[in-house]
C-alpha cells in the first residue's frame, strides 16, 4: 500500500459476554483494529454473532463466525473492496455452516447462528448484518438503531429467526454503508441485552461515554448494561460492545505531498549510464507523461524494463500519486497474460518501477501487418487477453486502457496487458484523500460511452474496449466509421452506424458479428455483464444472430432474401432427388 494513503483512524472500544442465567454461553464476539497500511486497506472490524438456542451446535457456529470472519476478511486482496471482501467471506462461511449442518441427525437444528459487523475503512462505516443481533449509533445525543430484526413473530410470547447464518443455502444479508464522524459511539449487542432494556435505557448508559478518557470507563459501561439487562428479567446469553471514534484521518494537501515527494525524480537517462545497478540499453517508448527503457542488471544480467515518470509532472501532486500506484497495482495482479512487476533487490534511490521484458510486437504493429488475419488467430489472441483483463476484474480493477498499444505479442504468440496508469482500483477508491482524482481516463476511440460522458467505469466498459479491439483486429478498420473518438455527447453516439465485420471482411461469420455488436452496444446494461460471456459467444455459434441477419435482410432487401431463400430450398430439392434416384 502507498505510504501516502495510511489512515489515521483511532477509538476507543470494550466488549464483554457473559452466559448470564444459563449455564453455557453461545455468543461470541470479537474486535480487530490493525495498524499502518492494513488499517488503511481493510480498516477495523467490530462482531458479533449470538448462536441459536435450538440448534444443536449454536455455539460452534457463532465462534466460527467471530473467529473465520476475522482472519479471512484481512487475507482477502487489499484491491477489493469492502462489499466484495465481506460477501465472499461471509458465502463462504455461511456453505461450510449450512454444510456441517446437513450432516447432523437434524439438519435444521445444525450450525445457525446470527451475526452482525460494522468495519470502518477511512471516513465510512459499512454495516453487514443477518439475523437479531443489533447495532446501535448514538451521534449528537441522539440513538439510533441502524439494522433490523429478521424474525418472525408468532405470539407475543414466540418467534423465530427468518435470517441466520447456516440457516440455507442461500445467504441473504443486509448492508448499509455511511459516513462516521469523530464521537460517534456504536454499540453492537445480541437479543439478550436489547430485548430487555429500553432504548432510552441504552442512550443513557452510552451519553456518559461522550467525553470519558478511560479505557475502564467503557468497559464498566458494557458491564453495567449486561447487569442492568439481567436485572430487568434476560434469561438468556448477553453480550455488547463499544466504540467510540476519536479520530479520523484528515490529510491536508502539505501531508501528501511531503510524503509523495520523498523520492526524487530520476536524473535524464542515456544509453550507458547506470541507475541503482541497472545500465540502461535503450528508450523503448518515450512520451509526455513517461519514459520506458530496456536495462539490463549489472550483476545478474536479467534483463527488465524500466518506467520512469516525466520531469514535466515533478510537481503535480495527483500524477505522482497515480505512478506510485502503478507499481502497487502490477505487485497484486499475478497472471501469466498481465505484464509481471519486478522488485529490486537493491534499495532504489529515485522513482521508477521495473517490469519484466517482453520481446515482440504491440497489437497495433500486429493489426497493420495482418489485415485480414485467419479468424481462428486473432480468437486466440483476444482470449489470452480477455484472461488477463478477468484476472484484474477478480481483483476488482479496471484497466480503463484497454487498447492494442497496451497489448503486447511475444514471439511465441502469446498477447500480454501492459500499462497501469488508468487503473481502477476499488479498494483504494474507497480511502479517503485530499487529492482530486480525475474522472475520464484511456483513450476515447477505445473507450465505452459511459466512460465520456460521465467518467465512471464498469466491467461491462472494459467489454465495449474489447470489443473495439476485436472488430479492429478482424477488419482492420474501427468500428462506427471510426467516429468514436469524436464523439462527446449521447446524441453523437447515436448518430453513428454500426457496419458489419463481415462488409469489411467476409470471413467473418454472421454469429461472431452478432457477438461484436453486442459488445458494442452504446448502453451498458445492453451488453455482456461479464468479459467471459463475450468470450463465450465469440467461439459458440449462437443462432438468434443468424435468425436477427436473415430479418435484418429482408426488411432491407426483400427480393434479394427470397431469392437467396429460393435458391437454397432449390438446391435443397435438387439433393433430394438425387438421393431418391440412386
Amino acid at each position: 500500500m502507498a505510504e501516502h494513503l495510511e489512515a489515521a483512524l483511532a477509538f476507543t472500544v470494550a466488549q464483554h459476554s457473559a452466559a448470564g442465567k444459563k449455564p453455557d454461553n453461545e455468543d461470541a464476539i470479537g474486535i480487530r483494529i490493525p495498524a499502518g497500511a492494513l488499517l488503511s486497506n481493510k480498516g477495523a472490524v467490530a462482531v458479533i454473532a449470538d448462536g441459536v438456542s435450538a440448534a444443536e451446535a449454536g455455539k460452534e457456529a457463532s465462534e466460527t463466525c467471530v473467529k473465520n470472519f476475522l482472519n479471512d476478511y484481512y487475507s482477502t486482496p487489499d484491491s477489493w473492496g469492502v462489499k466484495k471482501s465481506t460477501s465472499q467471506v461471509l458465502t463462504a462461511l455461511n456453505n461450510w455452516l449450512y454444510g456441517q449442518g446437513r450432516q447432523l441427525a437434524d439438519a435444521q437444528k445444525g450450525y445457525v447462528s446470527t451475526f452482525s459487523t460494522i468495519i470502518f475503512k477511512s471516513r465510512t462505516a459499512h454495516i453487514f448484518h443477518v439475523g437479531d443481533s443489533r447495532i446501535y449509533r448514538l451521534r449528537n445525543g441522539d440513538i439510533e438503531q441502524l439494522t433490523n430484526d429478521h424474525t418472525t413473530v408468532i405470539s407475543k410470547q414466540q418467534s423465530y429467526l427468518s435470517r441466520a447464518m447456516g440457516l440455507d443455502i442461500k445467504l441473504d444479508v443486509d448492508y448499509l454503508n455511511f459516513h462516521i464522524e469523530t464521537g460517534d459511539i456504536y454499540l453492537l449487542s445480541t437479543d439478550g441485552l436489547h430485548d430487555n432494556l429500553k432504548n432510552s435505557a441504552i442512550r443513557s448508559h452510552l451519553k456518559q461515554l461522550v467525553s470519558e478518557k478511560s479505557e475502564q470507563s467503557f468497559e464498566n459501561c458494557c458491564q453495567s448494561l449486561i447487569n442492568k439487562s439481567i436485572q430487568n428479567g434476560s434469561d438468556d446469553n448477553v453480550s455488547c460492545q463499544i466504540l467510540r471514534i476519536d479520530n479520523l484521518p484528515k490529510q491536508t494537501i502539505g501531508e501528501v505531498s511531503r510524503k509523495l515527494s520523498q523520492s526524487p525524480f530520476p536524473p535524464e537517462l542515456d544509453e550507458g549510464m547506470i541507475l541503482d545497478g541497472y545500465r540502461i540499453e535503450k528508450e523503448l517508448h518515450a512520451s509526455n507523461r513517461s519514459q520506458i527503457y530496456l536495462v539490463s542488471d549489472v550483476e545478474s544480467g536479467g534483463r527488465y524494463c524500466m518506467k520512469t515518470p516525466s520531469v514535466n509532472y515533478s510537481d503535480d501532486l495527483l500524477y505522482i500519486d497515480r505512478f506510485v500506484m502503478e507499481n502497487w497495482i502490477g505487485n497484486r495482479i499475478n497472471n501469466a497474460h498481465v505484464v509481471k512487476v519486478v522488485e529490486p533487490n537493491r534499495p532504489k534511490s529515485c522513482l521508477y518501477y521495473l517490469t519484466e521484458y517482453i520481446e515482440g510486437i504491440t497489437l497495433q504493429q500486429w493489426i497493420k501487418e495482418n489485415s485480414k488475419p485467419a479468424v481462428q488467430n486473432a480468437i486466440y489472441l483476444v482470449q489470452q487477453i480477455a484472461k488477463g483483463m478477468t484476472a484484474m476484474h477478480r481483483r476488482e480493477t479496471l484497466h480503463q486502457d484497454i487498447k492494442p498499444g497496451n497489448i503486447m505479442i511475444d514471439k511465441n504468440g502469446q498477447a500480454t496487458i501492459i500499462d497501469f496508469g488508468s487503473c481502477y482500483i476499488k479498494g483504494i477508491a474507497e480511502i479517503d484523500t485530499p487529492l482530486e482524482r480525475e474522472g475520464i481516463l484511456g483513450t476515447a476511440s477505445y473507450s465505452a460511452p459511459e466512460i465520456v460522458l460521465t467518467a465512471k467505469g464498469t466491467i461491462q466498459s472494459e467489454v465495449f474496449s474489447l470489443a473495439v479491439i476485436v472488430y479492429e483486429m478482424l477488419t482492420g478498420t474501427a468500428p462506427f466509421g471510426g467516429k468514436l473518438s469524436e464523439c462527446r455527447t449521447a446524441k453523437a453516439y447515436l448518430k453513428t452506424k454500426y457496419i458489419p465485420c463481415f462488409e469489411h471482411n467476409p470471413l467473418v461469420p454472421i454469429w461472431m458479428d452478432g457477438a461484436i455488436k453486442k459488445g458494442l452496444r452504446f448502453n451498458p446494461e445492453r451488453r455482456y455483464k461479464e468479459v467471459a460471456e463475450f468470450i463465450h459467444e465469440l467461439q459458440h455459434p449462437n443462432p438468434k444472430y443468424k435468425r436477427n441477419h436473415s430479418a435484418a435482410l429482408m426488411d432491407k432487401n426483400p427480393v434479394l432474401f427470397w431469392q437467396v431463400t429460393s435458391a437454397i430450398l432449390f438446391f435443397a430439392l435438387c439433393i433430394c432427388a438425387a438421393l431418391l434416384i440412386n
